[in-house]
């Protein structure tokens, strides 16, 4: 495809299809398209899910990012678009209307009440890891990455541990009638996880649980401008909140550790050096970044890479993509620890809505590796790695073997 100067650009022709976000992957495959979707043809139009564009440069994903005023979040803020059971704050808002609800949800991952949590959470890591390299071996996916994430949820939202397993066994069916475009059974899913979300809601009010302590009753004490924050928008909130942060870590962790599986020396090296660990975790988002689907609508017509994007047509920002830009970052395919320029890295995205839970996800990520390589002196993929599809990018199995150390 031909970079077209922008006092010419070329508008999508009918039908054009410039990737296939459901084709079949492997875990080197998707990189590969992206590698060379990068080169030739960066702003990208694809016919699925009714049509939308893909932005696949760094440069081009943090541009749209950082420009709220043309690319809104609240007409469609994932392709494919699903949200049809109503509006979810923060993420289905613009500001200012969204900042009343970040402002609650930011003051309960400050750093001070992610250390007051870390020992519940290393002991759900651990547990759960240890059953594994008890056993020998597992698959990764459904044994763990799938499962550890949940009991972590349960322990921030004081929730009961039966009821955070139903919410990640909705979500799981969620998640797979979008990936299927399976509106009916996405309306039912939506409407289980939001009778939750009613019922979570519920229990707070009648136990009068403490906002300085709780995420739900601080949605519900809050008066922003003196007013309490519409009974909608809390429930669309709390029902958002109760399932974003799954999904990610299910798709993540198989996959970091697929490669570490791979790497002797990279193991030796942080098992020698578990100060490193954390500067590990950082490469790993970028290199394995699962958000691939998030999206923006412009407000009005806009020129990216020479093409003409119409107001309201969808864009997904390939931050899977955009992570791996070799004009920011050089061996962009390569892990390399301690890249020296990996503040440009965007795994958790950018701007006002960045994703909030991102020093929750990374106390999980950095304490799977510690107490695995802690726990065992060597581990390997024993089995066929099947993986997820569009919106995410990831692992959904990781058959693995285990030698206790």
């Amino acid at each position: 495809m031909t970079e077209q100067p922008s006092s010419a650009p070329r508008p999508a022709e009918p039908g054009e299809h410039d990737f296939d976000p459901l084709a079949e992957e492997t875990f080197t495959s998707a990189h590969a398209t992206y590698a060379e979707l990068r080169e030739r043809c960066p702003v990208a139009r694809s016919a699925t899910y009714g049509g939308f564009w893909a932005l696949f440069r760094h440069a081009d994903v943090v541009a749209v990012l950082s420009d709220q005023d043309t690319f809104t979040t609240s007409v469609q803020n994932v392709v494919p678009k699903f949200a049809f059971t109503g509006r979810r704050p923060p993420l289905h808002l613009d500001p200012p209307e969204h900042s009343d609800y970040r402002r609650v949800i930011n003051r309960f991952f400050t750093r001070s009440r992610m250390d007051a949590l870390a020992p519940a959470v290393r002991g759900h890591v651990v547990r759960h890891l240890q059953r594994m390299i008890d056993a020998g071996h597992a698959d990764v996916g459904p044994d763990y990455a799938q499962t550890m994430p949940a009991h972590v949820f349960a322990e921030f939202f004081h929730l009961p541990l039966e009821l955070t397993n139903r919410i990640e066994q909705i979500s799981a069916e969620y998640v797979r009638a979008i990936q299927v475009v399976d509106d009916a059974e996405v309306r039912r899913g939506s409407r289980l996880l939001y009778a939750i979300a009613e019922d979570v809601i519920a229990a707070r009010r009648a136990e009068g649980t403490d906002p300085e302590h709780d995420l739900t009753a601080a949605l519900l004490a809050a008066r922003p401008g003196g007013r309490p924050l519409p009974p909608d928008m809390v429930l669309g909130c709390v029902r958002q909140l109760l399932v974003t942060g799954m999904v990610a870590p299910s798709v993540f962790i198989g996959t970091m550790l697929a490669h570490l599986a791979e790497h002797e020396a990279l193991q030796a090296l942080l098992r020698a050096q578990p100060e490193r660990i954390p500067a590990a975790v950082e490469e790993y988002l970028r290199l394995f970044t699962p958000y691939r689907g998030m999206s923006r609508t412009p407000r009005r017509d806009v020129v990216i890479g020479g093409r003409l994007i119409r107001a309201d047509e969808p864009i997904a920002l390939v931050y899977t993509s955009a992570n791996r830009d070799e004009a920011v970052f050089p061996d962009g395919e390569e892990f390399v620890l301690d890249r020296p320029n990996l503040r440009a890295a965007i795994p958790f995205g950018a701007g006002v809505h960045a994703c909030p839970g991102a020093p929750l996800a990374r106390m999980m990520l950095v304490m799977t590796l510690e107490e695995l390589l802690a726990r065992t002196s060597g581990f390997a993929v024993a089995g066929e790695i099947t993986m997820a599809r569009w919106a995410e990018w990831g692992t959904r199995s990781v058959p693995m073997r285990f030698t206790p150390a």
